[in-house]
């Protein structure tokens, strides 16, 4: 038996997906189980034995983290590798037109997905949709379609690997930025990003207040984490903050693997509802996650060292990538000292497991 999973094109909700995934594996352990995927989530699953290969497609020349590998494919070539592969079975995580799209013209005999945005025509079992205007996890929504192909393992425990090269450029980049005396006192990881969109950014500088008062206050060594086109705002924030145990990854060659790594190894995350939020909860890191624009509900993955912070607005949540008032105060209004006392909280906890056991 040969199964695609069609796998959702952000980062956070392909590790919201890692428990789908794993459900699928054990359910059908002798398929041959190929993720269908953006070349620039791809990384997310490296380390993992959830799925034997995977297929790149890339509607775009170029990816955001890396330059669009060879293997990646699109248009009438994406479409033939697909038709060789003779799926059985397509089960499509991402809620697109276009994932719906490619499950029917690559033949699988057997595809299911939600029934959303005109597509339930090339599904063979359209899925009723949750309601879309009720927040609820996502995470449940992957897991269901999971149930809808038999699976019984539905544990809602998100999964993360790190490689060892990445782990090892983490530590070549801890040896050559000194922090004094601050080496060794542990790390307090801020991802201020997003790739959603402007609105769901706290500003600049508060994320450098933050870090100054978690070095100065905490003892802590900060690490201030980016993507590629959130480099100059990780630079700006080590900048601001003006202490030498705040420093940013701005300057290194940026991949996932390497912020898996950073956060693996971290003893707290600070962070927008962004990707690496996500990151968190595989490795048993405490996480604060700053909320503004989007329902919390949504992302939820229930775990219990995740603490939300979102400040009570008129207009929000809504969902919008940018603010449509232009004040931004669901995130201008979030005080440092509230996400302050709850990573202290966090951090001073001394019945919390940060570890699997």
């Amino acid at each position: 038996m040969k199964i695609a999973i069609f796998c959702p094109n952000w980062v956070g909700d392909l590790v919201m997906a890692t428990p789908a995934l794993r459900a699928v594996r054990r359910q059908f352990p002798q398929a041959e189980i190929v993720a269908v995927l953006r070349p620039y989530v791809a990384d997310v699953l490296d380390g993992l034995d959830l799925v034997d290969r995977r297929l790149l497609h890339t509607p775009r020349l170029k990816s955001l983290w890396r330059k669009t590998p060879v293997e990646a494919s699109r248009g009438l070539r994406f479409a033939a590798r697909l038709r060789r592969e003779k799926f059985d079975l397509a089960l499509l995580l991402a809620n697109t037109f276009r994932s719906a799209f490619w499950a029917w013209v690559s033949g699988a005999r057997q595809r299911v997905g939600f029934d959303l945005y005109q597509r339930g025509w090339l599904l063979t079992d359209a899925v009723p949709p949750p309601p879309v205007d009720i927040p609820q996890p996502v995470i449940d929504n992957y897991l269901e379609l999971a149930a809808r192909i038999g699976c019984q393992d539905l544990n809602r425990t998100t999964e993360l690997a790190v490689r060892p090269a990445d782990e090892e450029r983490l530590q070549t980049f801890w040896q050559q930025h000194s922090t004094g005396d601050y080496a060794g006192r542990g790390v307090v990881c801020l991802s201020p990003g997003g790739a959603f969109g402007s609105a769901k950014h706290w500003p600049e500088e508060k994320f450098a207040e933050l870090a100054t008062q978690i070095a100065a206050d905490l003892g802590k060594r900060v690490l201030v984490l980016c993507g590629p086109a959130e480099r100059e705002s990780a630079r700006r924030i080590a900048k601001f903050a003006n202490h030498p145990a705040v420093l940013s990854l701005a300057d290194e060659a940026l991949s996932i693997g390497l912020t898996k790594a950073a956060v693996r190894g971290a003893d707290l995350l600070v962070t927008t509802d962004s990707g690496p939020r996500h990151f968190a909860a595989p490795f048993r890191v405490p996480v604060v996650t700053l909320f503004g624009p989007t329902h919390m509900a949504w992302s939820d993955t229930y775990y219990d060292l995740a603490r939300h912070l979102q400040v009570p607005v008129d207009c929000g949540p809504c969902q919008q990538r940018a603010c449509p008032l232009l004040h931004h105060r669901c995130m201008k209004d979030l005080r440092v000292r509230d996400v302050f006392q709850a990573a202290s909280a966090l951090l001073n906890d001394d019945g919390v497991t940060r570890r699997a056991a």
